[in-house]
């Protein structure tokens, strides 16, 4: 993949929609996440034109409480799978990405939890709450679990109607089967915070 990448949300759609670019601008994936399920069920599209299914992404549980979104390709295997950790993310955010063995391969972390307490304290003013989307930013890192070492940065653009985050190559590399698992892991993140900031 050629990075820096861009994840942007549609406006002006019912149901979350996100496109994934790369820096030549070329679309990578494309995301439609279903309306009024109990659990989540997300379709991963090659294209806007959601002409080709790459992958499925299942949680296991109804309650958005530390769930576990599994990544299956159209064949049904299993490719890897995301935990996000609930009870730590009062105070910052905190996903584990697992291999298709069920192995722990890399962390996404907020880099700084102030901003979530921040933002979680301006959104509950009025009025002041509509601009968080142009001060208050939050960034994650994707690190990997066997060095530790910190391998992409996400961060969330300045805006006020649109959410769009740029993923960046810090240092290292993931193997390819390795780098669709995190860049899917980091669609499900950017679905559950895109509100935030």
């Amino acid at each position: 993949m050629h990075y820096p990448l861009t994840l942007s949300f549609k406006i002006a759609a019912l149901a979350p929609q996100l496109s994934v670019r790369d820096a030549a601008g070329q679309e990578l994936l494309y995301v439609k996440q279903k309306l009024l399920k109990l659990k989540d069920k997300i379709n991963v599209f090659a294209d806007s034109g959601q002409t080709r299914q790459l992958y499925e992404i299942n949680a296991d549980r109804i309650i958005d409480f530390s769930p576990k979104f599994t990544f299956t390709d159209t064949s049904g295997r299993t490719i890897g799978a995301v935990k996000r950790h609930g009870g730590k993310s009062i105070w910052k955010v905190s996903y584990e990405i697992f291999s298709a063995e069920d192995r722990s391969i890399a962390t996404i972390q907020e880099e700084n939890p102030w901003i979530k307490v921040a933002d979680a304290l301006i959104t509950e003013v009025p009025i002041l709450n509509l601009f968080t989307g142009y001060f208050l930013n939050p960034k994650y890192l994707i690190s990997e679990t066997a060095t530790q070492r910190a391998a992409l940065r996400v961060t969330k653009s300045r805006s006020l109607l649109e959410s769009k985050f740029a993923v960046e190559r810090l240092e290292g590399a993931f193997d390819e089967a390795a780098e669709s698992v995190v860049l899917l892991s980091i669609m499900v993140m950017v679905l559950h915070e895109r509100r935030r900031g």
